[in-house]
Formats: C-alpha cells, structure tokens, sequence
C-alpha cells in the first residue's frame, strides 16, 4: 500500500510539468493548480484487494478542466557554424524525441555504390560534385553512427580520386580494379568500425562476404555516381590509407566453353612494363616530302595490334591504329595522278582529329588533344613527331639504305626472289654451302660463289638472261660485281615485301 501511495503521488506531482499544445503546435506556458491532497489520499486508504487493477486517469486527469494560459514561443535561430557546416546540402530535418526537445536530422548519403563499367566515369568526373562531410558538419557529441557513415563515404571518395589521377598508363579494367578495391575497403572499414562500438550495427554488417557486399550495393541510393550538388565541394582527407599494386588485379577472359553457354574464367595478371618501339605522330605531309611519303611508303612498318597485352594499353593501341589509317590513306592517295600532297594532308587532319575523339574515352590523353582543334592542335603534333620529314624512312636510315642489305640476307629471302625477282642464275647453291656459316663468313663466302659463277655463266655461249647477258658484255666492271649488284637489288626487293607483309610490334 505503501509503494501505490508513492505511485500515485509520482503521478500526481507530474501534472504539474504537463504541456499541451494549440493546434498550430506552439509551445506554450503553465501557471500552478491545486488539488485537494487529503481527500485524495482519503480514497487510497480504502480498502483495496490484494490484487493490482487498472487505473483510468481519466478520472482525475482531465484536460478541459485546467485553466491553462498559452503563449507562443519561438525555436531558438541556428548557430552560424552549423549553417556554414550544411552548406549546400539543405537546412536539417527535425523529429521528435522522448525527452531533451527536438532531434536533428543530419543527412549522409550512405553507402556508396559498387564501381562498374557503367558507372566508373561518372566517378572520376563528378568526383567533386557529391558530398563530402568534414568534421564541422556534425556537433562534437552524438550521432555515431552518423560520423561513422559520413566518414566511409569521405575514403571511398578521396580513394576513388586517387584512383582517377592513377597511372597514365592504366586502362579502364586497371582503373575499375583500383576503384572496387577502394570501394570494398571502405566498406569492410566501417563494418569493423560500426560492429566495435555498442550501438545499432548496420544490418549489412550482419552479412558476410558477397552477401555484405551485395547488400551495401543494394541500398546505395546513388549508385550511378551522379552530381547531387551543384557546385564544387572542399575534398576531405580520408581516415585511413589505401594502397593499389595494378600487379594484384586480374583480368577475365571468356574461353571458348563460354561462347556456348557458362562462362569460363580465365586469370591472367598484367604483363610487365615493355619498351615502347612506336613512331607516333606521323609528321604531316608537305610538298617538298610527298615524293619521298610515297617513294618510301613500304619501307615505313605497319603495327600489329595482337601483340599487346590484354590491358594496360589501350593509349598504344590507339596510337598503332592511328599510323596504320593514316598508311592505308597515303597509299590510296599516292596512286592518285593529281593533287596527291592536298589527298595526303588531307588524310592527316583526318586522322589526327580520329585520334583525339577516341582519346576521350581512355584514362590517358595524348597532350596535343587538350588542344582546341585547329591549327594550334596541328602544330602541337608536328613539334611531337619522332620523324617529321619523310626523306628518311621511320628507322631513322637515310632513304634505299633503310634496311642495311647485304649479300647474306640472301638466306631469308632467297624463296621470295626465285618466286617474285628471279635473277637469271640458282641460288641454291649459295643457301646450301654459304648459309650454315657465321653471320660474318656469310657475304666472304656468297662473294666467293658470284665470282666463280660468273665465270661459267660468261663462258657459257648464250647467258641465260638480259641480266646475266649484260653484266658479261660490260668491258668497264667486273661481271661478279655486276652480277653481286643484281642479286642486292633482288634482295631489296624481296625485304621490302616481307617488311610490307609483316606488322611490327609496338612493343619490344
């Protein structure tokens, strides 16, 4: 009986802090009301049984018979740090709380989506447009978990920017690995963060593995990266490090099983840095060089797209297709009878404004595209390019002297010239007895066959070519060195056309 007495007293004194509010919702002041104590505490010594039953306050609490004055109140204004704080993000929400007046809302734009092809360049270029949340945005006690969101967000953004200066060299694949390997570590950061405090832990924290991942990405309300501010933000340092080795990415590739139905995948790691054996730009073309761009058109290689790893290299891809367009457009203008140098130059605007277009796409940017396009854009790949005449051939070697023949390349192009160039005498004796020597003991010992030959072949009443023919009736030149001159012209021939049929590699 005792503890109901304090009970009721307990109710009874809070009816003196009881607020109401108007229908506008205002807050509003109180003035004291009495009540007759002893003849309340009259009924509760009656007599009661054993057994607790339910009170209706109803019966002594009712509203409509308190005098109550009501005065409106205004909330009190928000500080200047906490509105520089919201910034652009928006004035914050207020809900109700049991006790301590209003609670406000601060807003985090958590998670962060899983990169993606889809969504990796909106990463790297809206990456100042999404919000960041300093540690101004919030006040210095409470909100937890708040914090710990905000700050997931904070790495994940300053490490995708990392990941978008990246190497100029990386691709797209090297640059989504980079990007998901931030993504996950942020995450897996703030699940060990948010499960090591006593506090509600966020239920995709709960999850293990792909299912925590999944889940993450499936509760990001901007998972396309978009910009949800209008101007610029202020980056915000990350909380913790992160580091990225493009060696530990792996690739995937389909195998032939995947082309009928389930996928195959096959790992591969990125290949290790190589030389770069590429002449890019190609010079443009000017009237006192067009006759020397067509004359050597076949000297100048072509380049073989195969032999590139798999990523990593797109920029170099770029620039092979590039020369290679640019080749198959001065051979179609070089057959031309007229206008050949307009045809040409022509061709190479073309070409180098193609480039810059597909530039766009990659992570690295050839410097002569930041240019507008134009003459300035012109002049930038001029200035750049490794051989911008064309009276030498791209290996640097003075023109008809780029291959550097000699008599023992006969070795690899004999089949070629019996088929194509066929010099009035066998080769197959010098192939046989003279190819199985050193490289040094080659030319000595084909010289040696040419002057024994030449010999028979002049002796012999009719010589079996004009060739052979003319080089035995010349009184001024000895008929081996005329006949050693015919079989070099053949074995420049044979090495022009192998040049031609065969891409170089960019890489070496």
């Amino acid at each position: 009986m005792f503890t109901m007495a304090w009970s009721w007293a307990l109710v009874f004194s809070c009816a003196f802090a009881l607020i109401f509010a108007d229908e506008d919702g205002s807050m509003i002041e109180q003035r004291e009301v009495t009540f007759d104590i002893e003849k309340i505490l009259q009924d509760m010594n009656q007599p009661e049984p054993d057994m607790q039953k339910e009170v209706d306050l109803e019966a002594f609490l009712d509203p409509m018979e308190f005098d109550i004055e009501q005065k409106r109140v205004a909330p009190p204004p928000l500080s200047p740090d906490l509105i520089k704080a919201l910034g652009e993000r928006g004035p914050p929400m207020f809900g109700p709380r049991s006790f301590g007046g209003p609670l406000m809302e601060y807003r985090v734009q958590f998670p962060p989506g899983r990169p993606s092809s889809t969504n990796l360049q909106a990463i790297c270029l809206f990456g100042d447009r999404r919000p960041r949340y300093p540690a101004t945005y919030f006040p210095q006690s409470g909100y937890g978990q708040l914090k710990r969101r905000a700050a997931a967000v904070n790495n994940a953004e300053s490490w995708f920017s990392t990941c978008c200066k990246g190497n100029q060299t990386w691709e797209q694949e090297v640059t989504l690995c980079c990007a998901t390997r931030a993504w996950e570590q942020a995450v897996e950061l703030f699940c060990q963060e948010d499960t090591s405090v006593k506090d509600r832990v966020y239920h995709c924290c709960k999850k293990q593995g792909s299912d925590r991942l999944h889940c993450f990405q499936k509760d990001a309300p901007n998972s396309a990266y978009q910009p949800t501010v209008d101007v610029p933000v202020t980056p915000v340092p990350p909380a913790s490090d992160f580091s990225f080795d493009p060696s530990t990415c792996q690739s995937t590739e389909l195998t032939p099983h995947g082309i009928r139905g389930k996928k195959q995948r096959k790992p591969s790691r990125t290949s290790a840095p190589q030389n770069i054996d590429i002449n890019f730009p190609p010079g443009r073309p000017t009237t006192a060089d067009i006759k020397s761009l067509c004359l050597n058109r076949k000297l100048r290689p072509r380049y073989d797209l195969k032999c590139l790893p798999l990523r990593g290299y797109g920029w170099l891809a770029r620039q092979a297709k590039t020369i290679n367009r640019v080749e198959r457009g001065f051979k179609q203008c070089c057959k031309r009878q007229q206008d050949v140098f307009t045809c040409a130059d022509g061709k190479w605007l073309e070409e180098m404004d193609k480039f810059c277009e597909d530039e766009r796409g990659g992570k690295m940017r050839f410097p002569c595209c930041e240019k507008p396009v134009g003459q300035e854009r012109y002049d930038c790949f001029q200035a750049r390019a490794p051989h911008p005449g064309y009276d030498v051939d791209q290996s640097g070697s003075p023109t008809g002297t780029s291959q550097n023949s000699s008599l023992a390349q006969i070795c690899e192009t004999h089949k070629m010239i019996k088929k194509k160039f066929p010099v009035g005498f066998p080769l197959q004796s010098f192939v046989n007895q003279c190819c199985p020597l050193s490289s040094d003991q080659k030319s000595t010992c084909i010289q040696e066959k040419l002057a024994k030959m030449s010999e028979s072949l002049c002796s012999a009443r009719k010589p079996s070519t004009p060739a052979v023919r003319q080089c035995c009736r010349t009184s001024s030149q000895d008929p081996s060195q005329c006949l050693s001159k015919v079989l070099m012209d053949a074995i420049s021939k044979a090495t022009n056309i192998s040049r031609q049929k065969k891409r170089k590699c960019p890489l070496s």
